[in-house]
């Protein structure tokens, strides 16, 4: 799918940055895997990875608390 966006030159994004946004948008959402997601702006899955901090979005799904219960659980494990 091809889009074309008319963003106006004040707003100071580059075309890397807008996809960046949609990237991580996509990829927050669930609604692609990070390979595609790394694919559509056209750097390495590693690359994506690394700059997903920069926009506030962690590379794990899973919240503190669910986590915590699989750290303790894997503890368990070997004790």
């Amino acid at each position: 799918m091809t889009i074309n966006l008319k963003i106006p030159a004040m707003a100071h994004f580059s075309e890397f940055d807008i996809k960046m946004l949609l990237a991580v948008k996509l990829y927050e959402e669930r609604k692609l895997a990070l390979g595609y997601c790394a694919e559509l702006v056209g750097i390495s899955k590693r690359a994506f990875i690394e700059l997903l901090g920069k926009y506030g979005v962690s590379l794990f799904f899973q919240t503190a608390c669910e986590l915590q219960a699989d750290i303790d659980n894997a503890s368990r494990l070997f004790q």
